[in-house]
């Protein structure tokens, strides 16, 4: 069983007063077989949350437990793990194969299970005809299925994944995901999956975890996250474009932005001040009597459009139908939003009011 739990973890560099805390209580439940994708911007504690679960970073604090058993004073070999690394970490000198049986030559394990393991790996990944290969001889695409492999063989009760698409271009990317997601169906091992990318978080993710400066900001389902986002962060972070967020005092079904004050099809969770989100396509042209935005600038995207413009003293972002005809720049349009796509946070602490 790959359960994970992590319970009020910590990590901080240093000791004493001049120690800096980078990881700030971090409780998690993975249940056994779920996969987990771990997002936020550079620098959030993602890759250093992954590390302390695979053992390669000490912890400072807290507790993490795999299969129900504590591990934090455990070596990386004896947690039962497999990590895919963003560099590959292949040797060159080696075939695909014996790139893929290594680890379990060092463990003594039976050549004949052995060749079964890599085989099998080799049939999933589709690197039957590369076994033979070195590394150099392959593409960056190949390379990172022949990391995947390795883990593959091993077997273990946890997959993790230290941004292991960043090296590739954006189609093999979307390759690459695709494998990983049968990869994920056929073989149900509990994974972790880093990444900086909010399409790699919201197509391969069962659950995401949105961490920002050592803390998590949200879990939950892709369509949880993006459609009540917890926290302004939450919200401005996944989403292209993200939502909009504008600044401005409640009264009932008023809404004043600066100068300008707009009607709401639904009233304000309560008055005064509070940022009102609305996602880029929740928004849509009005004839007249709607929310006035002042055209600025337009982006044509092929089948869509981005149209710039201001709402009362706020920056506004509004996606339409790349076949609709489309405002110029100066014109003033009227904005309608449904009740159900209005989002209400705090303006000081950022969290979701409504």
């Amino acid at each position: 069983m790959g359960a994970i739990s992590l319970r009020a973890v910590e990590k901080a560099y240093g000791h004493g007063p001049k120690a800096v805390k980078v990881i700030h209580g971090v409780d998690a439940e993975i249940p056994d077989g779920e996969f987990i994708v771990i997002v936020g911007p550079s620098g959030c504690g993602k890759s250093t949350l992954l590390r302390m679960v695979a053992g390669l970073e000490e912890i400072t604090g807290g507790e993490i437990a795999i299969g129900g058993r504590v591990v934090n004073r455990l070596e990386p070999a004896e947690r039962d793990i497999a990590m895919v690394f963003q560099n590959y970490a292949l040797y060159p000198h080696m075939s695909v194969y014996d790139n893929m049986a290594y680890g379990l030559k060092i463990a003594k394990v039976p050549k004949a299970e052995i060749e079964v393991r890599v085989q099998k790996a080799a049939k999933i990944l589709e690197l039957g005809g590369l076994l033979d290969r070195k590394p150099r001889q392959l593409s960056g695409g190949q390379r990172q299925r022949v990391a995947m492999g390795r883990a593959i063989v091993r077997q273990p009760q946890v997959f993790l994944f230290d941004e292991p698409l960043s090296n590739l271009d954006a189609k093999l990317r979307a390759q690459t995901r695709l494998e990983i997601q049968k990869l994920h169906q056929e073989l149900g091992v509990t994974s972790l999956f880093v990444t900086h990318d909010q399409v790699e978080a919201m197509t391969l993710a069962e659950r995401m975890i949105v961490m920002n400066a050592g803390r998590i900001e949200q879990i939950g389902t892709p369509e949880q996250v993006y459609g009540r986002p917890a926290t302004t962060f939450v919200a401005g972070f996944i989403g292209s474009p993200p939502m909009n967020l504008l600044p401005g005092q409640a009264d009932g079904s008023r809404f004043t932005i600066g100068s300008q004050t707009l009607s709401l099809p639904a009233a304000a969770p309560r008055g005064g001040k509070l940022l009102l989100g609305v996602r880029p396509e929740h928004a849509d042209l009005h004839p007249q009597g709607g929310w006035p935005l002042k055209v600025e600038l337009l982006e044509m995207l092929g089948a869509e459009r981005l149209v710039y413009g201001r709402l009362g003293d706020a920056a506004f972002t509004l996606r339409i139908d790349g076949t609709l005809v489309p405002p110029r720049p100066g014109d003033m349009v009227s904005l309608h939003v449904e009740p159900h796509h209005l989002h209400w946070y705090d303006a000081d602490t950022g969290q979701r009011v409504g």
